[in-house]
């Protein structure tokens, strides 16, 4: 897949919508138009209709959808590979551990023993953990504070490292002073 930056926050939330399985159709008609997108997140409804269709034929230019119109001009799209791996890599971007006010002192570890031969996704983890903040407790072992399952499971599948990668959370860590005091967590 060549290398596409789409600067537009309204282009990536289109192929986000599109990633989730939502179907994003268009008419001719205004109506029906409106109709549509009430029915699809707001995060779509509030982008002006010329500046999606623009957007939506840019996509289709560049190959990140497939774009059907029938005869009554109601279109169809749907996410290509290409598109599917850009909302991908795009929605790994803007990834985020939120901070909870208090803090439930259980302590979330990333554990990993990656091959050489995925020594590029492995690479790529390393440089994701360090991104969101985690701590390097130990070569392969990672922990952060705060809940991030669901961030994690997103990760290994984006990196097809699922087998490879463990996650634990521990409610005591020895000799945690350096690492509380990484996540200012001081008691």
């Amino acid at each position: 897949m060549k290398k596409l930056k789409l600067r537009s926050k309204t282009k990536k939330k289109i192929l986000l919508v599109l990633l989730a399985g939502i179907a994003v159709s268009l008419s001719r008609s205004p109506r029906k138009t409106g109709y549509i997108l009430h029915k699809i997140p707001k995060a779509l409804r509030d982008i002006d209709k010329d500046h999606l269709y623009r957007c939506i034929k840019e996509f289709k230019h560049e190959k990140l959808v497939s774009y059907h119109e029938d005869k009554d001009g109601n279109i169809t799209l749907q996410l290509s590979k290409d598109g599917e791996q850009y909302a991908i890599r795009n929605s790994l971007e803007s990834i985020t551990i939120h901070r909870p006010l208090h803090w439930d002192a259980q302590w979330r570890v990333i554990m990993f023993d990656i091959p050489e031969k995925k020594r590029q996704a492995r690479d790529s983890l390393r440089n994701k953990l360090r991104e969101l903040g985690f701590y390097e407790l130990q070569h392969s072992v990672w922990v952060h504070p705060f809940p991030c399952e669901k961030e994690i499971e997103f990760i290994v599948e984006v990196f097809e490292i699922r087998r490879y990668v463990r996650y634990a959370e521990l409610t005591h860590l020895t000799n945690d002073a350096e690492v509380r005091l990484h996540f200012k967590l001081l008691n």
